[in-house]
């Protein structure tokens, strides 16, 4: 069956999953010369619906690493939201420059089970949620290089047919990997564990505006029409990096030291990850 559209699903708080993602569609979509859609998996109104895909689609599906994992509050969403029929996926995961852990793993075992067929997996480094410094002008021209090259290695697999090779070989590559294991625990500036589990965004009613921008940002739909934090907060960001008169905050003391830890000992330029392509 022919091909033809290329679909990318993200979820992406703060926007780089988002750019990271499309940027790999876009590339793939013009050597392929197929038209890209995208899926905005990120608001809670997203995540109440049903997502089928069929041997017509490419699916791009792309999530932030959170502890070395896909977001806890979020991955029953992967599982429940998507199903495939014969259908190619490309899993990409986006992390801060410590580590992407077992996430790209876990994403491409929850796609396989969903019934996508896997043709090439990426992790790509980008700008840490928590941090203003750490990996801050990532992804930048040597990223998007890389993701231009692994895209027309994918297209020109998928444009001579050997697309089914190569999902042989993922499944390999799936079968030899060790189970997915528990979450990164944070830790602070001197080692030990950072628990800031119930942290939660404050505000400076100083010089908030009550514009409502934080409150339509929250994945979890967690910020009442007040400000306040009324339900579980996931530490994406989003309403920090999104308030246009920087107004959120968080003042979590070991929060705090995890950042600072993280800019301390992860300032080393990381590598991203493309599968190889037969």
């Amino acid at each position: 069956m022919k091909m033809k559209r290329i679909v990318t699903v993200y979820f992406s708080p703060t926007g780089g999953t988002k750019k990271i993602s499309t940027m790999l569609a876009n590339s793939l979509g013009q050597s392929l010369m197929l038209p890209c859609e995208e899926i905005n998996f990120t608001l809670p109104s997203a995540r109440e619906k049903k997502y089928h895909f069929s041997a017509e689609d490419l699916v791009i599906i792309a999530s932030p690493v959170y502890a070395g994992r896909l977001p806890n509050k979020i991955m029953p969403d992967f599982k429940q939201c998507f199903s495939g029929e014969d259908t190619l996926v490309v899993p990409v995961v986006v992390y801060g420059n410590r580590s992407y852990g077992d996430a790209l793993t876990e994403l491409c075992l929850i796609m396989r089970d969903c019934g996508f067929h896997l043709i090439g997996t990426v992790a790509v480094v980008s700008h840490h949620a928590f941090s203003q410094t750490l990996a801050k002008d990532r992804p930048d021209e040597q990223d998007a290089a890389e993701i231009g090259a692994f895209a027309e290695s994918l297209a020109k697999l998928i444009g001579e047919g050997r697309h089914q090779t190569q999902m042989l070989a993922e499944d390999r590559f799936l079968e030899n990997q060790p189970a997915v294991g528990a979450y990164y625990t944070p830790l602070k500036e001197d080692g030990t564990p950072a628990k800031f589990l119930k942290a939660n965004p404050q505000t400076d009613f100083t010089i908030c505006n009550h514009c409502g921008i934080c409150v339509n940002a929250c994945p979890m739909g967690s910020i009442a029409a007040n400000i306040e934090v009324n339900g579980i907060c996931i530490k994406c960001q989003a309403c920090v990096r999104k308030c246009p008169r920087h107004a959120k905050f968080f003042d979590n003391a070991q929060f705090l030291s995890h950042v600072r830890m993280l800019e301390r000992d992860y300032t080393r330029r990381v590598e991203n990850y493309f599968s190889e392509i037969l």
